[in-house]
């Protein structure tokens, strides 16, 4: 079967009948697999090497959805790229394949041989450990892997030079990056995050988005009329921040409170990740909060919201058995970051406990449509890293006017922090440190599909990176790609995950 209307182009289930049928003459296959985004020189090489090595060369191509190189990525489309690698003479037939590994592919062809390039040769340096679970998979059917050594390229270099797909501000930062910093000291850094105890605190939400299509006006009242489509339910505010955690770490503890009206405890225990390990609290008389959007799905664009608190959700006077648990525990944690949402969880005492026993402080007291002005970084006495966005920084400097330069410097010397980043939208953010001094670190995608929850995934990688002492513009740097990453999916659909994050930064550096 072939797709796109070149016999050359089949489904990988047909490229594996295609194979069989040529084993049984007697011919050879090799397989080559890769994103093929941009042919260069060094893919021709490659292909002309690799067909060498048998009878017939087949290719498989990752499909777009599947491909792990940041906001951008691929250039080209999957179907583009297979025509490209189907007008090859050497090429016998291309299929596109929908997974994250050639594994199945190679199932599926049972190539004799498999063919990577040099640069794949050190399996130390896969980030993905993809080639040690494809070099078995080739090997289970009496295969071989080869590898070509010819001219060599990198098509990610390639890319970052005549195809930029990052914001126009972003070339002169990643420029400079690449003169004063080394890939390798950012992962080994994240690395090190492994080993670290981290415990998060905060509010509880879930997300529900209601998507509907607007009809118009109604005829009997002043009321826009909507018909609804379909609904989904995300595990948001502190429960997110957690999940982005949850890829970085050996374990996540987490400490929050659910409401004893509407818990959704087992919607939030199914939708947080395996080595997070909730605590939960219980607030009498009150449901957990939930946030339902209207949403037109075509542009995701936000029709109304209605937040479901409680009668006393604002009012909440925390919970004394919460606040004697962090009293005992913040202590023996290497990271407790607080997503302070202003929904109760984090009241003056829970506040007091966090601030005198934590060793390392990370804070983001949230400002929203239902605390405007009343939930203040201000109110936590210190801090050790603070993440703001440029309204919350404003509300708590009361400061409508200056430079965000001059507010971060103030504010992190006000509460005496190590750290502080103000997040800026689609200018990116400026993070500053007393050692280091003010970076501002473009953003890193023109592509957005909802920020909901964006601001969580640069408070959660951004705090690993302050907290294991990587430099501060390495940390805004972090951030900001897991924003970037974060704001191409929907709400907390998604969360950030370390390959694909590290991966998304490798590019960044070549």
């Amino acid at each position: 079967m072939s797709t796109g209307g070149n016999k050359k182009i089949v489904t990988l289930a047909a490229l594996g009948e295609r194979a069989a049928a040529w084993k049984a003459d007697g011919k050879t296959i090799a397989l080559c697999h890769g994103v093929f985004d941009l042919l260069h020189p060094g893919h021709v090489r490659h292909l002309e090497a690799a067909a060498r090595e048998a009878d017939v060369l087949v290719i498989t191509i990752t499909a777009d959805s599947f491909v792990n190189k940041g906001p951008g990525r691929p250039v080209f489309p999957d179907q583009l790229r297979a025509e490209v690698l189907a007008a090859f003479q050497c090429v016998g037939l291309v299929a596109i394949h929908h997974a994250p590994t050639a594994v199945e592919a190679i199932h599926a062809v049972r190539p004799h041989v498999y063919v990577k390039g040099s640069d794949y040769k050190d399996v130390s340096q896969d980030l993905t450990g993809k080639i040690a679970d494809e070099t078995v998979a080739v090997q289970s059917h009496g295969g071989r892997v080869v590898y070509t050594d010819d001219i060599v390229f990198s098509s990610s270099s390639l890319v970052n030079e005549y195809f930029f797909p990052y914001p126009d501000s972003a070339a002169e930062f990643l420029r400079q990056l690449r003169e004063s910093a080394r890939f390798e000291a950012l992962q080994q850094g994240l690395e090190s995050a492994r080993s670290a105890r981290v415990l998060v605190i905060g509010d509880a939400i879930i997300d529900e988005y209601h998507y509907c299509t607007p009809l118009g006006k109604s005829p009997k009242g002043d009321v826009i009329n909507t018909r609804h489509l379909s609904a989904e339910m995300f595990a948001g505010g502190v429960l997110a921040t957690a999940n982005h955690l949850a890829d970085f770490c050996e374990r996540v503890d987490l400490v929050t409170c659910l409401g004893d009206q509407d818990s959704r405890e087992d919607f939030i225990r199914a939708h947080l990740k395996p080595n997070v390990h909730p605590k939960f609290f219980q607030t009498r008389g009150l449901p957990t909060v939930v946030k339902r959007r209207f949403v037109e799905p075509g542009y995701m664009r936000k029709l109304f919201e209605v937040s479901f608190f409680g009668d006393d959700g604002l009012r909440h006077a925390g919970n004394p058995s919460l606040t004697r648990h962090l009293a005992q525990i913040a202590g023996e944690y290497d990271v407790v970051l607080a997503a302070d949402f202003g929904h109760g969880v984090m009241d003056r005492s829970a506040i007091e406990a966090v601030c005198q026993h934590a060793q390392f402080l990370a804070v983001n007291a949230q400002t929203n449509s239902a605390n405007i002005g009343f939930n203040l970084v201000t109110k936590y006495p210190r801090a050790d890293y603070i993440c703001v966005d440029e309204l919350e920084a404003r509300l708590a400097s009361q400061d409508q006017r200056s430079q965000l330069e001059t507010i971060i410097v103030q504010l992190a010397t006000q509460l005496g922090a190590r750290g502080m980043a103000i997040t800026h939208g689609h200018h990116g953010c400026l993070i500053y440190s007393e050692h280091d001094g003010v970076h501002r670190i473009p953003a890193l995608t023109n592509k957005v599909v909802d920020t909901v929850g964006a601001g969580d995934a640069f408070l959660a990688l951004s705090t690993l990176c302050m907290a294991v002492g990587l430099p501060v513009a390495l940390a805004g740097l972090v951030g900001n790609a897991a924003g970037a990453m974060h704001v191409g999916s929907v709400c907390n659909r998604q969360s950030i995950e370390k390959i694909a994050l590290l991966k998304f930064l490798a590019t960044l550096f070549k």
